[in-house]
């Protein structure tokens, strides 16, 4: 997992895993990058597997964005990330502009 900011905007890069296993660790890392930035964007591109756990990390990260008035944008959806989008219809939510084939 990588972090930058610049421009009042967080990256952050989440790689391998987003489940149970993790899920306090990105939790911390999330709302540590979030905290910072009037905007943070995760890159989902290197996410290998997602559980409800991982599910349940990006929607604290979206009611958190919304309560703070600051903006979320997930970005490179990697397949373990949509087949879950997918299968909930949560990418209306997200504001996601991924085409679901």
């Amino acid at each position: 997992m990588s972090t930058s900011d610049q421009d009042g905007v967080a990256r952050l890069a989440i790689e391998g895993e987003m489940t149970i296993y993790h899920a306090a660790e990105l939790r911390t890392r999330i709302l540590a990058a979030q905290a910072g930035a009037q905007t943070l964007e995760i890159d989902l591109s290197a996410v290998e597997e997602m559980d409800t756990a991982g599910l349940q990390l990006l929607l604290m990260a979206k009611r958190s964005a919304l309560a703070s008035g600051r903006e979320l944008r997930l970005l490179g959806h990697s397949r373990a990330v949509t087949d879950v989008f997918e299968m909930l219809d949560l990418g209306a939510y997200f504001g996601d502009a991924v085409v679901f084939a």
